[in-house]
C-alpha cells in the first residue's frame, strides 16, 4: 500500500518540485498539497494522510502554531522542509521540540537530495501516535530501583521524536545537573538549533560538543550531529572526545560509541537513558553500561513516538527501569525531590 502524503508549501515552486519528484516514488502517494495552513488543515481533515510535509516559513501564516494544533487535535507525522536561513533553523529546531518527527534542508532551488526525503517519509510512516495511558496505569512499568547517589555523568540517547523528548527531560533537570552528554541523531545543519532551543526552556546550560572539552555540573553536551562520534575520555575530569569513523549501528554518531565509552570510563558512577527512536542504536550500549555498574533507563511504550530504540534495550535486559517520559528525571534526582 501507498504512502499518502499531504505537502504544505506557499511555494508554487516547491509544491510541483516536491510532488513531482515524491510522485516518481513507487511506494509513495502525493494525495494533495496545499499553499497555506487552512488549506492544509482541510486536506488532512478530509484525506487523512500519512506523512504532512510542512514548510514553516509561509508568509501569512505561523508555521509552528499549526504544528502545534496537528499534534494536539490530529496527531500525525510531519517532515519540516526548511530553507537555508538562521531563521529556518531555529523554527525546525523548536518544530522538533513541538513534535516533528523529522527534518529536511531544502536547497534554494529545490531538493539537493529527493532520496534522503523519501526515506524520511518512509520511516515518518511507521511512526504511530498513541493516547497516552494515564500515569497510575504505568507505574507497574517502572521497575527495579531508582538511583540513590548523585550521578558522576548522565548519558543520553534519542532518535525520532527525540527533540521533543529532551525537552521534557532536561526541563525537569535541575540547574545544577551532573555533567550530561547526549547523542540526538539529527541532520549537523539543525544541531546548534536544537542546542539554542533546548538551552532557552531548560534549566542546565546546553551546548554543542566540542574536542576535548571538559565536562562540568549544570552543562549538558549535544553531538554536533556531522559524522564524527562522541565518547567520553579523562579520569579526573570527564572531556568530550570526538572523532571520525564508520557508522555504528546505522550511525554517525552513535548512541553505542557514546555509551559503550562511558561504560568504560564512567562505570558504575553513570547514568544512561534510551530515549524514542527507530532501530536499535543504543541498546548494546546501554547493555554495556548495566554490565559496568551504571544504571540505566529506558523509556517506555506508552509516551514513544517511536519504540524501537527502547524496545532492543529492554529486550536485552539492559535497562535497570522502565519509565514513562516524564518520570525519567525522578528516577535520576529523587534524593533532591
Amino acid at each position: 500500500m501507498s504512502i499518502r502524503v499531504v505537502i504544505i508549501d506557499d511555494s508554487p515552486t516547491m509544491r510541483a518540485i516536491l510532488t513531482n519528484r515524491l510522485s516518481k516514488e513507487p511506494d509513495i502517494d502525493v494525495v494533495a498539497a496545499a499553499a497555506n495552513a487552512a488549506e492544509g488543515r482541510q486536506m488532512i481533515r478530509e484525506l487523512d494522510p500519512d506523512v504532512v510535509t510542512l514548510d514553516i516559513e509561509m508568509p501569512g501564516m505561523n508555521g509552528l502554531d499549526f504544528l502545534a494544533k496537528i499534534m494536539e487535535l490530529r496527531p500525525t507525522p510531519v517532515i519540516i522542509v526548511s530553507g537555508t536561513t538562521q531563521r529556518g533553523d531555529e523554527n525546525t529546531a523548536r518544530a522538533l521540540a513541538l513534535g516533528a518527527v523529522d527534518c529536511y534542508a531544502k536547497s534554494g532551488g529545490g531538493l539537493d537530495d529527493a532520496g534522503r526525503l523519501a526515506e524520511m517519509i518512509r520511516d515518518a510512516s511507521r511512526v504511530q501516535f498513541t493516547a497516552r495511558a494515564p500515569a497510575a496505569q504505568r507505574v507497574a512499568v517502572e521497575a527495579r530501583s531508582s538511583l540513590i547517589e548523585r550521578p558522576a555523568l548522565i548519558a543520553i540517547g534519542s532518535s525520532t521524536g527525540g527533540v521533543e523528548a529532551l525537552q521534557t527531560v532536561l526541563g525537569s533537570f535541575p540547574a545544577d545537573c551532573p555533567p550530561t552528554v547526549i547523542v540526538q541523531h539529527i541532520n549537523a545543519r539543525f544541531a546548534p538549533a536544537v542546542a539554542r532551543t533546548l538551552d532557552q526552556s531548560c534549566p542546565p546550560r546546553i551546548l554543542i560538543a566540542e574536542p576535548d572539552m571538559p565536562l562540568k555540573p549544570g552543562h549538558v553536551y549535544l553531538a554536533p550531529g556531522d559524522d564524527r562520534h562522541l565518547s567520553i575520555g579523562g579520569s579526573s575530569t570527564y572531556r568530550c572526545k570526538l572523532r571520525t569513523g564508520d557508522p555504528v549501528s546505522g550511525h554517525q554518531p552513535s548512541v553505542d560509541v557514546l555509551f559503550a565509552s562511558v561504560a568504560e570510563v564512567v562505570g558504575a558512577r553513570a547514568v544512561g537513558i534510551l530515549l524514542t527512536g527507530m532501530g536499535a542504536d543504543g541498546a548494546q550500549g546501554l547493555l554495556a553500561m548495566a554490565r559496568s555498574g551504571a544504571h540505566t533507563i529506558a523509556q517506555d511504550e506508552a509516551t514513544c513516538t517511536v519504540f524501537g530504540m527502547p524496545r532492543a534495550a529492554i529486550s536485552l535486559g539492559a535497562a535497570n527501569v522502565v519509565a514513562p517520559l516524564g518520570s525519567i528525571a525522578r528516577h535520576l534526582f529523587s534524593k533532591a525531590a
